[in-house]
Order: C-alpha cells, then structure tokens, then sequence
C-alpha cells in the first residue's frame, strides 16, 4: 500500500507540473491580451492567473518536497508539506479576488470600451488551455491537486462566461458587462476558497478525518472475542489521504502470550487498514486489570 502512495505522489507531482507550464503561458498571452483589448475583466484574470501561477509552482515544489521520505527533523515524513502548498494558493487567490473586486467597483463607476471580438478569440483559448489543465489534473485525487484543479476549473468557467459577454459586447453596446463579469468571478473565487479552507484546516488541526468514526472504530474492535475494551482512540491525517491512528487496547486475558498478542496486533491492524483506510498505527496492549497512565487526560 506504501508503494500505491509513493506512486500516487509521484502522479500528483507530474500532474501540477503540466498545469503549472500551461498556465504560465497562457498567463503571458492573457496579459497581452488584456492590454490590447482593453477588458478589464480580461487583466484581472490575468491577475488572476498570474497569481494561480505562483500557487501551483508552489504546490509543485512542495507536491514534490512531500514525496522525500521521512527525516530525523521530520519523522512522519515531508506528505503534510502539500498542504502548505494548498495554503499559500488559497491566500494569494484571497489577495488577487479583493484587487478585482477594487478595480471592478472602479469600472462600474466608469466603464471603459473594450475590443469584444478580441475578448472572444481570448475567451476560446482560455476554455481550451485551462480546460486541458483540469482535465489533466482530475485524474489525481490529492487535496493539493483537488485546489489546484479547482482553481483552474473557476478559470474555465470564467472564461465561458467572457466568452459569452463578448457575444453579447459585438451586438449591444454595453461596456459595463465588463466590471459586472470581473465582480462576479471574484464573488465566485472567493466562496471557493472559503471551502477550501474548510477542508484545510482540520487537517492542520489534526482533526478525525470527517469519513472516519472514532466510534465506529472502538465497536469493531471490541467485538473482537481477545479485546474487553478500547480507549485512548486518536485518528488523524497527514495530507488527506495519509492516515494515522494510536488506540489502546485493553485484553481479556490476563496473561497473554507474545505470540497471541502479536496475531492481536496484526487481526487490529488489517481491520482498521481494510475498514477505515489507516495506514500506520501505534496500539498499546494492556492487561485487563492494568490501569492506563494519563488515561483520562485526553
């Protein structure tokens, strides 16, 4: 199972590497783009863009730095360093979306004209250049690529609606779709974040993955005919995916032998990996008249 995760990092890698390529050009482009169409909500999205390029260089080189096994200093490995990657991408999109919203409040006041039928030719190649990203980065499942794959998705569907503004800008003069549009993709960029946060955050906490029952777990293991009772029961994650678990284990019998105690270890250890998806896990085995030290201090 190890070696399914190394390989799944190493995919992760590669998959915001490809993304991180297309979208530095196309940023390029966008932002040449923008001034010769003179669309404000063409340049915030370069903005935009530009910001989601630094995000995913990060999220690459610490999709990459995750990979690295573990370390003296990091004893649990470098997976978590992905999240840091997550982070940052959701602060500079925090600090991008409140520059366009300042600078779409300011074109509702004052809409300048725009060149629609270029918005238009800028508007297919986004869909087709950031679409490829997703579709790119969707074949992976890490936290790291689900924001990524995210924020290209949000590019997508901006580009759509330009796409569908500058339809409407060549037929009717109406330059003010332009700030509308930029306020709107930033309202949208902005709610996704939140939840992206969301997810984060108990993951830095160390919380119970929201999949797993901590209950659960102590029901399964005591109908197991060795074991009285279950305690001290902590589930946490490293990156999402990675899961991790210390539990005690009280035994029925009150001399239990090393060899029926390791044939315990490992019955607990293959339920709780085939049942709850743990990948390490520290038990303690302790006799039925044994009383745990700290027991009730967590």
């Amino acid at each position: 199972m190890g070696h399914h995760h190394d390989h799944h990092h190493h995919n992760a890698t590669g998959n915001i590497k490809v993304a991180f390529f297309l979208n530095l050009i196309f940023t390029i482009i966008e932002f040449v783009g923008g001034i010769y169409t003179n669309s404000l909500a063409i340049m915030s999205d370069a903005l935009h863009d530009l910001g989601d390029s630094l995000s995913l260089g990060l999220s690459w080189y610490f999709q990459k730095l995750s990979n690295k096994k573990a370390t003296q200093q990091y004893s649990y490995g470098y997976k978590r360093f992905s999240l840091l990657g997550a982070i940052i991408n959701a602060i500079i999109l925090v600090v991008g979306s409140v520059f366009i919203i300042k600078e779409a409040l300011a074109g509702l006041i004052d809409p300048a004209e725009t060149n629609a039928i270029g918005m238009m030719w800028l508007a297919i190649l986004g869909i087709v250049v950031n679409g490829a990203a997703v579709f790119k980065l969707k074949q992976g499942s890490s936290i790291n690529e689900r924001v990524v794959s995210l924020h290209l998705l949000e590019d997508v569907l901006g580009w759509v609606a330009v796409f569908i503004v500058s339809i409407v800008m060549q037929f009717y003069d109406v330059p003010i779709l332009d700030p509308i549009l930029s306020l709107l993709i930033a309202c949208y960029v902005l709610y996704n974040v939140y939840k992206n946060i969301k997810d984060t955050l108990p993951i830095i906490l160390q919380g119970t993955p929201k999949e797993i029952s901590i209950d659960d777990i102590q029901f399964k293991l005591e109908a197991i005919p060795e074991i009285k009772e279950v305690h001290d029961c902590h589930v946490w994650t490293l990156d999402g995916e990675y899961n991790l678990g210390t539990i005690h284990i009280m035994v029925k019998d009150k001399q239990m032998s090393l060899a029926d105690s390791k044939s315990l270890k490992k019955k607990v250890r293959q339920l709780l990996h085939d049942e709850f998806d743990l990948e390490h896990v520290t038990l303690e085995l302790e006799l039925h008249d044994e009383d745990c030290e700290y027991r009730d201090s967590l």
